[in-house]
């Protein structure tokens, strides 16, 4: 069988020149290149008016924003290539304004040793290596450690070993913190449920909104 002479060639997005704002499409990426290519420039700068306008309809949350007639024109010129010669009522901005990155935000304090704890716990630990050694400690170690026993419950497994959570404490101090021997927590009630932020056991299940709904009604009779 011999091969038709007449083949039809693919346009792919992939070939194409990269747009510089995506969201306008290339409909007005071509709309600009014919405006580039009009000599007259009365003409040029009535049809960059009318882009803008085409822009304004293409993006109309553009008008929540404050000067969005400025922003359209900035955004007209960084897709003609900052190159375009019209009368309009904003000057061209240079393309480095658009091409700075931006200046990074310095994290505060140390990197957090365990995430699942917080930052907050490792703060409470170096205070409880400073308190002197009797009941109180240890009473205050006991409940930071069973609070940090429901932090990895959250995050980690479903049970959890008291033993686990004295060697994460002493290890959050850099092992300036000493458990006291024999110290124990309390047991976990089989009820017990350490739910993900946002991840209730009742998200997600039937008939939650009915009954919420007659709980209201119930309490405003």
């Amino acid at each position: 069988m011999e091969e038709n002479e007449k083949t039809i060639k693919l346009d792919y997005n992939t070939e194409r020149e990269r747009l510089a704002m995506p969201e306008y499409g290339r409909n007005v990426l071509k709309m600009i290149e014919k405006m580039k290519a009009v000599p007259d420039r009365e003409k040029r700068s009535e049809q960059a008016r009318a882009i803008v306008k085409v822009m304004e309809l293409l993006n109309p949350q553009v008008h929540g924003q404050e000067d969005f007639q400025h922003k359209l024109w900035d955004q007209l010129y960084m897709i003609s290539g900052f190159d375009l010669d019209v009368d309009a009522p904003f000057p061209c901005p240079s393309e480095a304004e658009f091409e700075t990155k931006p200046v990074p935000i310095p994290m505060k304090g140390a990197k957090i040793k365990a995430t699942h704890y917080g930052r907050n716990i490792e703060r409470i630990i170096n205070l409880l290596c400073d308190e002197p050694d009797g009941e109180t400690k240890t009473a205050m170690i006991r409940s930071l450690a069973t609070y940090m026993r429901q932090q990895y419950l959250i995050w980690n497994k479903d049970s959890v070993a008291d033993e686990t959570i004295f060697a994460d404490m002493e290890k959050l101090s850099d092992y300036r913190l000493k458990i006291p021997e024999g110290l124990t927590l309390g047991k976990l009630s089989q009820d017990a449920n350490f739910s993900r932020p946002g991840m209730g056991v009742n998200v997600g299940q039937a008939g939650n909104g009915r009954k919420n709904r007659k709980n209201f009604k119930q309490r405003r009779k």
